[in-house]
């Protein structure tokens, strides 16, 4: 049976597999990868947050030259930020300030792990001045698919709509699905506890339906926990038109994550990936590794968005110049247990829509 469902219509594609948008500095979702997947029939997305806006009008026409199919840009959309500066040099200023323990607790990561100082060089920090900056280059560059990887896309409704842009929001409960309908989202990515990277806190087998139901006839993507083709007939099955897949594409080999970055997710099993606060403020679920531990037998609570994000991207800038991959923020999701092997985006594609279509044709047989 052939994997197609009203999704592929909606979004120009002819498989209902969509690559998560993931940031990470550019090196989860460069143009290369994106474009693969979109080639394989799939729907890549650049993920663009922190990225200045010079660099994602970059990425962007990179993408283009590689791809002639629709492809998408995912952006964080913070609905609420600590009070802080509008850059990074003045958010250290104000942990030096008023944040001394975790400053301090900081300066003793880098001391443990012998690792030198090596603060980022650019003054960006998120804040809705920089995040608009990013909407204008997706709007001007007219990219297909905008999707929102945290937070309320209502600013950028009006004017996507304006331009036949396709709006997806994510959500992790039925109610902030509703919300982001209400925001004007085209699709809902509604992405379950498993998942990588900023989560929420329902299994998708719960979260799923309950999303679906809540916000018909608005479709569903599913997202959390899908590394095979059982998991996208399972999300069909579910009520949703289609997989956000994020874990299983860091492994591509178009994925610019760094070799043990990747072997961690080949190797880990499902409870190797926890849910910490530490990296950026914000729940997110990544590899444990003794930096998080570090955080959890520490005592501090992490500071919120973005004075966390600042001091511990600091922390990953030296990781970073030393190549102690080891110690680097490996967000994923507990799909990793599924992983057996590092491929191409093309193979992968391929692989997840045939064993899809096998689960289909048996179920059906």
């Amino acid at each position: 049976m052939p994997l197609r469902t009203p999704l592929c219509d909606l979004l120009g594609i002819e498989l209902p597999i969509i690559q998560a948008g993931m940031g990470v500095w550019g090196m989860a979702t460069p143009p290369k990868l994106v474009a693969a997947v979109s080639n394989a029939g799939g729907l890549g997305v650049l993920g663009c947050s922190g990225l200045s806006p010079e660099e994602m009008r970059r990425r962007i026409r990179e993408t283009r030259r590689l791809t002639d199919k629709p492809f998408g840009v995912d952006l964080l959309l913070p609905a609420s930020l600590a009070p802080a500066a509008t850059t990074r040099s003045g958010v250290r200023e104000d942990l030096r300030r008023n944040h001394p323990e975790h400053v301090a607790f900081y300066e003793s990561l880098l001391e443990r792990f012998g690792l030198s100082e090596t603060p980022v060089q650019d003054d960006i920090v998120i804040s809705d001045t920089f995040v608009e900056s990013q909407i204008a280059v997706t709007l001007e560059e007219k990219v297909p698919v905008f999707a929102a990887g945290l937070g309320d896309p209502a600013r950028v409704a009006p004017r996507a709509r304006e331009q036949g842009m396709v709006l997806m929001g994510l959500s992790g409960s039925p109610r902030n699905a509703q919300r982001q309908v209400r925001s004007g989202v085209d699709i809902v990515v509604s992405q379950g506890t498993e998942g990588g990277g900023h989560t929420g806190r329902i299994a998708n087998f719960a979260l799923i339906p309950q999303t679906v139901d809540a916000i018909a006839p608005v479709p569903v993507v599913a997202a959390g926990g899908i590394s095979d083709g059982r998991g996208i007939v399972a999300a069909l099955a579910l009520g949703a038109v289609g997989a956000w897949i994020g874990t299983l594409f860091l492994t591509a080999a178009e994925s610019d994550m760094p070799d043990l970055c990747k072997d961690e997710l080949v190797s880990g099993i499902a409870t190797d990936f926890d849910i910490t606060r530490s990296w950026t403020g914000k729940t997110l679920r990544a590899y444990r590794n003794p930096v998080s531990q570090a955080w959890a037998e520490s005592g501090l609570d992490p500071l919120p968005t973005p004075h966390q994000r600042v001091l511990m991207e600091d922390f990953l800038e030296a990781v970073k110049a030393t190549g102690r991959w080891e110690l680097f923020m490996n967000a994923a999701g507990q799909g990793a247990g599924g992983i057996t092997k590092r491929r191409s985006a093309g193979e992968i594609v391929r692989d997840l829509a045939r064993e899809a279509e096998e689960v289909l044709e048996r179920l059906t047989g």
